[in-house]
C-alpha cells in the first residue's frame, strides 16, 4: 500500500547496508558561527527530513512553539501535523502541511534506504489522518518561499522575508534566514522578539550557574 511504500526500506535490498549506514550530517562549526553571528535575524540550519539542527537564541524565539513541544523533536513536520498550536502559527497551514510532505516525499526517493526518513513517515502517516491523506494522493508541493507569514503568541502577526541557502558540501543541509523590511510592523516585532529572548535567556544562565539553594527552611 503506498503509506507504506517506504516500509519496504526499512528491509533493505542486497547492496543496500552500505547506504543504511551512512553517516547523519552535522552542523560544521563554520556554519554554526554563521547562524549564531546574525543575532537580529532568526536563522537555523534544516535539513531535508525538516529537523532544525541548529538555531539562534532568535530563531529560536520565533519558533518557540516548536521548541516548547518535546515531541516534536525540533522537527517542522511533526509540529505541523502533531501540535494543534501550528494551526494557528501558521495562517497558510495547509500550504505549510504540503509543502512539508512534497519535501517528505522528494527527500524518500532520493534516499530510499533511508530509515530516518521510513521512519519519520510511519510516525507521521500513524499519527495524524490528515498527513496520511496528503501523502497517499502522491502531489509534491515543494516551493522556495520568499515570504512566510506567521501569527507568534507573543509579538503577533509577522510577514518575513526568507532566504534559503543550500550548502555546496552535499550534505543536504540549508541555512534559513528571515528578515523584515526596515520600518514595518515586523520589524518592531522582531526586536520585541529579541528582547525577550534576551531575556529569558539570561534568566536560563542564571538558573543554571545559581546551583541548588542552600538555605534552611
Amino acid at each position: 500500500m503506498y503509506l507504506y511504500d517506504l516500509a519496504r526500506a526499512a528491509g533493505p535490498a542486497p547492496g543496500a547496508r552500505a547506504r543504511q549506514r551512512e553517516v547523519r550530517p552535522t552542523v560544521r562549526p563554520s556554519v554554526a558561527r554563521i547562524v549564531e553571528g546574525m543575532p537580529e535575524l532568526p536563522a537555523y540550519v534544516m535539513n531535508n527530513r525538516l529537523d532544525t539542527l541548529a538555531a539562534n537564541p532568535l530563531g529560536r524565539a520565533l519558533y518557540a512553539p516548536m521548541y516548547d513541544d518535546p515531541t516534536c523533536r525540533a522537527n517542522v513536520a511533526r509540529f505541523a501535523f502533531f501540535n494543534p498550536a501550528a494551526r494557528r502559527f501558521y495562517p497558510d497551514w495547509e500550504r505549510m502541511a504540503r509543502f512539508a510532505v512534497g519535501a517528505l516525499r522528494i527527500e524518500a526517493g532520493r534516499n530510499p534506504y533511508d530509515r530516518e526518513v521510513s521512519n519519520l513517515v510511519g510516525e507521521l502517516s500513524t499519527r495524524s489522518d490528515v498527513f496520511r491523506v496528503m501523502w497517499g494522493s502522491h502531489d509534491v508541493h515543494v516551493f522556495r518561499q520568499s515570504t512566510k507569514r506567521l501569527n507568534h503568541p507573543l509579538v503577533g502577526h509577522l510577514e518575513l522575508d526568507q532566504e534559503t541557502m543550500s550548502l555546496p558540501d552535499g550534505s543536504g543541509l540549508s541555512v534559513v534566514v528571515y528578515s523584515a523590511p526596515p520600518g514595518t510592523a515586523t520589524e518592531d516585532g522582531l526586536k520585541l522578539l529579541a528582547g525577550w529572548s534576551a531575556t529569558t535567556g539570561q534568566e536560563r544562565e542564571e538558573q543554571s550557574t545559581s546551583g541548588p539553594s542552600t538555605r534552611q527552611p
